[in-house]
């Protein structure tokens, strides 16, 4: 007996030198931002990697455990734990002194990836971006949006101001904006969406150049910009911006947010008024009379360290009216059959996001939105009031495979719309709904290169399916010098809601066509990198190559005074390149970028098969420093390279600046002073922006700014947070 006492003894003491605990750690940063993506190794075999809340587990035996800690833009972390038994630890990663897209994590690829590794090109407009354009035009992202090269803000009504985001050249309607990854500004609902976007309510702005269908579904053939809410940290955030402009435009904006262990909230409110404004003398406003009000208020709950869950509204009410100005200022005799055109729109949004990061790192995301978006358009000869039913749902589940990735998912997405004045149009009810899959792996081959490969099914109601390959790959030839590319399918269902805008305000006018074919597209990019840097500066140089082919380009054909939609039986290219550099010297930071655009279609005859309003040089920078902690000085410019009109001439070349000062007090007050097209170039100087009566006049397509030379004051009072 006693031998077996002992035996069993000698067991039991051996055995629990291996007896395995289960170890869960937090990584965070130096700012107690939670760090995603670490790989935790133990004698070089990978145990664990961190969800997006910086959280992970595995099991560890009693005792000291050397672990490594590594992350691509952190200093690597070599330490011994101490186990003795279940237990968590927090872990503190520092980042390296590097480019901020050493470090910048992306989420428009779905899985998280760091910007600097993604096979699939991705720009980013960070925090501090969007902090600065907060008070340099804090009323929308427009400007911001258009420093980047390759992409274009186009203004397509002279009366409301509203405007499109081209990007490689192609129309407006190819493009897909997104709001934290859902579709919230398309088809009827698309109208003003960029003009009322402040940025104080973002983190980031995500933009990829190229077709972005296979994760995305349709309308995301020439890119997308996925705008990014900012979230709630453990310290209070106050943000308070208020600015005046000399066109007289007064804007006003509060976001307020924290989090505790279970609870946190965001609050955004945003105020802007403008008065209307005639530039150029002619007695038309060439900056509309606006008034508009956003709420967007969220709120969170965090169950556990895993689980994360937001509902949040966006209230959006925005009235602009331009024409006449002597209509515009209420005068009685100009008031009758003066010309005048008004858009009064009112857009309700409720928003549900859920993310839960299992033990084993899977992570799923259930995130969805329902928005009633209602327009009514005045004119002085008739009126127009429509509204539409969007919705968007989606469940995905991100599957982390050593350093491989599996993110796979389903989606439906909708619009309903319905006419309710005049009646007696053929768009009286139009209603789209569709149904996609999706599925997407990502092969790190090896420590420098990946490959992604995706494929989306998507069923829209009435029509058969489509098919949405896509495969890119990206390569890290060493340290200074890296590689991606690749293809892409998208397709675009004809709408002819969209032809409801500023330029076809009038729907007993449009024809519907019942044989009208989807749009397919097909993606190709390339690109090569180099970076390198030195003492405290850096260099960082991207050149791109791009592609993309539509087959059954829609068009909008007007003739009779009916217009409708109807299919060319001509391809629509736009292929080029897009180079840009970032450089840093001594303090000094240089963005420079230029894209040349080659956009064609042998529909347009008259400028040789050129599309028209599109440039095929353009050239963009921005240079600025900040001087003793205190002063920030920026200067940008853009030059615009010749432009076709409809009628193939061809419209001058121009260039147009600006400059900002700003000062800090302490670390929570700003003053800004910022000068807009401090040149004054407009279209107006070159010619008319219309034809036939000033009663009722036809306007021009707009191929450069008309509201000139903008001086604009701002003061911003911020407390704690990001």
């Amino acid at each position: 007996m006693r031998i077996l006492l002992s035996i069993i003894t000698i067991i039991i003491i051996g055995t629990s030198g291996f007896a395995q605990n289960k170890v869960t750690f937090h990584v965070a940063d130096d700012d107690k931002k939670p760090v995603a993506y670490v790989a935790i190794s133990k004698n070089g075999e990978l145990l664990a990697s961190t969800d997006s809340f910086g959280n992970a587990s595995a099991s560890l035996p009693d005792g000291p455990n050397r672990l490594i800690l590594d992350l691509l833009g952190y200093k690597k972390v070599d330490t011994t734990l101490d186990v003795k038994g279940p237990a968590s630890f927090s872990i503190m990663m520092i980042p390296e002194e590097q480019g901020l897209e050493e470090v910048t994590f992306v989420s428009s690829t779905r899985t998280n990836q760091r910007i600097e590794n993604s096979a699939m090109k991705v720009e980013v407009l960070g925090t501090e971006e969007l902090q600065e354009e907060s008070t340099v035009k804090p009323g929308n992202i427009a400007s911001l949006i258009s420093d980047v090269s390759g992409i274009q803000i186009q203004q397509t009504s002279a009366a409301s101001g509203n405007s499109a985001v081209r990007i490689q050249g192609l129309d407006g309607k190819y493009t897909q904006i997104l709001r934290d990854g859902m579709p919230l500004y398309e088809g009827f609902s698309g109208g003003f969406g960029i003009l009322t976007i402040p940025p104080l309510d973002l983190k980031q702005i995500e933009l990829i150049k190229g077709s972005a269908s296979t994760l995305y579904g349709g309308g995301a053939i020439s890119g997308l910009v996925n705008l990014i809410s900012r979230k709630p940290t453990m310290d209070q955030t106050a943000d308070f911006v208020v600015n005046y402009s000399t066109l007289n435009e007064f804007n006003t904006d509060l976001f307020l947010a924290r989090r505790n262990e279970h609870f946190g909230y965001t609050f955004f409110s945003g105020f802007n008024k403008q008065a209307a404004t005639d530039v150029n003398g002619d007695g038309l406003s060439d900056v509309p009379q606006t008034q508009s009000v956003i709420l967007h208020p969220r709120f969170y709950y965090y169950p556990d360290t895993h689980t994360s869950l937001a509902v949040g509204y966006i209230g959006s009410f925005d009235d602009r009216k331009g024409g006449d100005m002597n209509v515009l200022n209420n005068d009685p005799v100009a008031t009758n059959g003066g010309y005048f055109e008004e858009n009064r729109t009112a857009r309700n949004t409720g928003e549900l996001l859920i993310d839960h990061s299992y033990d084993n790192d899977n992570k799923l995301t259930i995130k969805g939105n329902i928005s009633d978006f209602d327009r009514i358009m005045n004119a002085n000869t008739d009126s127009f009031q429509g509204r539409q039913l969007s919705y968007y749902g989606e469940v995905s589940m991100l599957i982390p495979q050593g350093k491989n990735s599996l993110v796979a998912g389903v989606n439906i997405t909708g619009n309903r719309f319905a006419e309710q004045k005049p009646a007696n149009s053929p768009l009286a009810n139009y209603e789209l709904a569709t149904a996609g899959i999706f599925a997407q792996y990502n092969w790190q081959f090896n420590e420098n290169g990946n490959v992604e490969a995706g494929l989306r099914m998507d069923k829209p109601e009435g029509n058969s399916f489509f098919a949405l390959p896509r495969v890119a790959g990206f390569y890290r030839l060493n340290k200074h010098w890296a590689a991606r590319a690749g293809f892409a399918m998208g397709y675009k269902m004809p709408d002819p809601v969209e032809l409801l805008d500023n330029d076809t305000a009038r729907t007993d006018a449009i024809a519907l066509n019942p044989n009208l074919k989807a749009e397919l597209s097909y993606g190709y990019n390339a690109e090569v990198n180099y970076k390198y840097t030195w003492e405290d500066n850096s260099i960082f140089i991207n050149q791109a190559f791009f592609r993309t082919d539509i087959n059954n380009p829609i068009y909008n054909a007007v003739g009779g005074g009916v217009s409708t939609l109807v299919n060319l039986n001509t391809n629509t290219t736009t292929e080029g390149s897009d180079t840009y550099m970032k450089l840093t010297v001594k303090k000094w930071e240089l963005y420079l970028g230029y894209t040349y655009t080659i956009a064609t279609n042998d529909f347009y005859t008259a400028s040789n098969g050129c599309i028209p309003l599109t440039s095929r040089n353009r050239m963009a920078f921005v240079i600025s420093r900040e001087f003793r902690g205190q002063w920030k000085l920026g200067y940008e410019g853009s030059w615009y390279g010749k432009q076709y009109r409809d009628d193939g001439s061809g419209t001058p070349s121009y260039f147009i600046t600006a400059l900002m000062i700003s000062r800090g007090f302490g670390k929570h007050i700003t003053l800004v002073l910022n000068g807009e097209n401090l040149l004054d170039y407009r279209m107006s100087r070159v010619e008319s922006l219309y034809t036939g009566n000033f009663n009722d006049p036809v306007f021009k397509p707009l191929w450069a700014p008309i509201d000139g030379r903008v001086i604009n004051l701002s003061f911003r009072w911020k407390l704690g947070g990001s």
